[in-house]
């Protein structure tokens, strides 16, 4: 059973995004794919942000709003578990400088992302664009600083796959948002407005991947709440250096029943000693072999 936990607070960020951004294109395709005041007179395909500035920014808001404030949750989810022992502890002074640097960009892109959506394009076109970018640089220099946080944790925790997964699914997502930032802002500064709407639009959709990648980071602290299933500095549970508890191992449980069994030959050897000399029985609790001058 996952059981409500710290992985609630990508899925809501995700869905908010995912959601926010399947309203506001539908919205401009069920109204007729309108050209709004804030669209160049060549441009046919509408920006997110000239959808986000007209009836529907009240929803632009909120939604960027709640999407960057869980996933923030997120990011501090992460450090604390880790803290706690509740994921794969740190086990360098760097990683933890990676991951409130990654925190740090984190809150940069937050306030980039909540900015745009308030200085909409349509009235502080200016104001807009430095936000636009203040938001795509931080997510992106964070997803730097935590992909160069795991792929030390790795090297240490090679039994942990999900680390390695994780990496790869937020390098995967610095290359192509890098790939696709550059190739919107080729086309924007060429006047090629339609492209860049696509790009734009696309940029979005990707970085709900992103936000939900951490649900695959926070899914094992599930499985930690009590003490004994934290993990320690070498990666593997508690419980398994004391030989107790849920995760114990088969070598483990092998000594535990020898030294079981040993008691249970010494409690036999101090057993009942029964003899029998001129047809009277004696009982004795020596705990020696008859044979013994003792």
């Amino acid at each position: 059973m996952w059981g409500v936990s710290y992985w609630i607070f990508p899925v809501i960020s995700g869905l908010c995004w995912l959601g926010m951004l399947m309203g506001l294109l539908i919205h401009w395709n069920v109204d007729g794919k309108p050209h709004y005041a804030s669209m160049d007179e060549t441009q046919t395909i509408a920006y997110i942000s000239d959808v986000g500035a007209q009836s529907l920014k009240p929803l632009f808001i909120a939604g960027s709003v709640v999407t960057t404030v869980f996933l923030d949750l997120s990011f501090l989810s992460e450090r604390f578990l880790r803290h706690q022992g509740r994921l794969a502890r740190n086990t360098s002074m760097t990683q933890k400088i990676l991951s409130w640097l990654s925190i740090v960009a984190a809150v940069v892109g937050t306030v980039g992302l909540i900015c745009l959506s308030i200085f909409d394009t349509l009235r502080h076109p200016s104001l807009h664009d430095v936000f636009l970018v203040l938001f795509i640089a931080g997510y992106v220099v964070s997803a730097i600083f935590i992909c160069a946080e795991y792929q030390r944790l790795g090297i240490h925790f090679r039994q942990h796959r999900i680390l390695r997964i994780s990496f790869w699914i937020k390098l995967f997502f610095i290359l192509i948002e890098i790939a696709l930032a550059i190739a919107f802002g080729v086309c924007s500064r060429t006047e090629r407005y339609n492209p860049a709407a696509v790009l734009e639009w696309a940029i979005a959709f990707v970085f709900t991947f992103y936000v939900f990648s951490f649900f695959i980071d926070l899914l094992p602290a599930v499985r930690t709440k009590r003490h004994e299933q934290r993990f320690g500095k070498d990666g593997e549970p508690l419980g398994q250096h004391f030989g107790t508890g849920p995760n114990e191992t088969a070598m483990q449980m092998e000594q535990n029943d020898g030294m079981s069994n040993m008691r249970d030959s010494q409690q036999t050897m101090v057993g009942e000693d029964t003899r029998t000399v001129n047809n009277v029985t004696y009982k004795t609790r020596e705990g020696v072999p008859i044979g013994s001058n003792f």
